[in-house]
């Protein structure tokens, strides 16, 4: 993101993220970054869809799905992903 659309996490956590076409997969529960760069790499999912579970999407240790970063393509009301990018 550019300088000027730097977020804060707490703007992030609880929004709902739904991919491009409008299909809802859960909300943002936390985000998982790399301490040394600051690197934004996923945001954990909480209480995720029916629909975002069957995809067996990656999973931590504790069982959440984690959404690569690298799938956002837009944040508003919404964290809107690019599921081809994480299927």
């Amino acid at each position: 993101m550019a300088e000027e659309e730097k977020r804060f996490a707490r703007e992030i956590i609880g929004k709902t993220v739904v991919s491009k076409t409008g299909k809802k997969f859960g909300e943002v529960g936390d985000i998982v970054f790399e301490a040394k760069t600051g690197e934004l790499i996923h945001m954990i999912l909480v209480n995720p869809t029916p629909y975002s579970e069957k995809l067996e999407l990656e999973k931590d240790k504790q069982g959440n799905i984690l959404i690569p970063f690298s799938a956002l393509q837009a944040i508003g009301d919404f964290m809107v992903i690019a599921e081809e990018d994480i299927i």
